[in-house]
């Protein structure tokens, strides 16, 4: 079965912002954001707790306005785009409700915007199947939320983020809580997402080291502004030893692999 027609973003840009700045009860919470996010990229959001990530993500969703500037999302104002966004929110089961199965969790997907009641159609049962079998999440689709573990709750959440085909998927801290095991397998499930699903990913991300094999640039938040830049050049010691407010360090494992720690 095919996926359900997703409005495809206008242009190489999923995210632009456009001079924006970030006014809060009465605070000025960011300002200078300039820089265009590419389609197809998965893009970390990073910064010191307090800088405005979550202000960040609101603006880009739309549900705060910009004190001054643009943002466009697929090609639309803030806002506009909103059904072709799919958002992992931080605390998915206390939104979703424990006591829900897993597959009608990821069929609210489809069919929660609906007013009333009424049985999902034949297709909407399949996609929420083929989205499940992808996410490999089929073993413990009849269970509650509430039975399952952190990983198998993420994949969930996940999968019901994704069942409507979005373009744009959002994740605000989706390893939270998770062990090393469990983080491993959703950042190699985020991988196989992007290139199976086509999707541009955001992820707010408060500890960078398990994300930084499949990252391909972050918007950071220093100094009150909002800028952006590939991973070559965010990681960097001095930037992210100014971002954090204490020394990191960027180790090169045997592997080749990158690793951050504070010293």
């Amino acid at each position: 079965m095919s996926a359900p027609d997703a409005e495809a973003p206008q242009g190489p840009w999923a995210l632009s912002f456009d001079d924006v700045s970030v006014v809060r009860g009465g605070r000025l919470i960011w300002s200078e954001g300039t820089f265009d996010v590419p389609v197809g990229s998965i893009t970390a959001i990073i910064g010191p707790s307090g800088s405005g990530k979550t202000t960040l993500l609101q603006a880009a969703l739309g549900l705060l306005p910009v004190a001054s500037g643009s943002i466009e999302v697929l090609g639309k104002p803030a806002g506009q785009a909103t059904r072709s966004i799919g958002y992992v929110p931080q605390r998915y089961a206390r939104a979703a409700g424990n006591a829900i199965r897993a597959c009608d969790a990821v069929l609210l997907g489809l069919t929660g915007h609906r007013w009333g009641f009424g049985r999902a159609s034949a297709a909407e049962r399949d996609r929420v199947d083929e989205v499940l079998a992808a996410l490999d999440a089929e073993s413990f689709a009849q269970r509650r939320l509430c039975q399952l573990s952190g990983g198998q709750r993420q994949r969930i959440a996940i999968a019901e983020a994704l069942v409507t085909a979005p373009p744009l998927l959002i994740l605000d801290e989706p390893l939270t809580s998770l062990d090393v095991r469990n983080q491993r397998d959703i950042v190699g499930l985020l991988a196989r997402i992007r290139e199976q699903f086509g999707v541009t990913i955001l992820v707010v991300a408060h500890d960078l080291n398990p994300l930084l094999g499949i990252l391909d640039s972050a918007i950071y938040l220093l100094d009150g502004h909002a800028h952006f830049n590939t991973m070559d050049e965010v990681v960097d010691e001095h930037l992210l030893s100014h971002l954090y407010g204490t020394s990191i360090q960027v180790v090169h494992t045997p592997q080749g692999e990158l690793y951050m720690r504070s010293i």
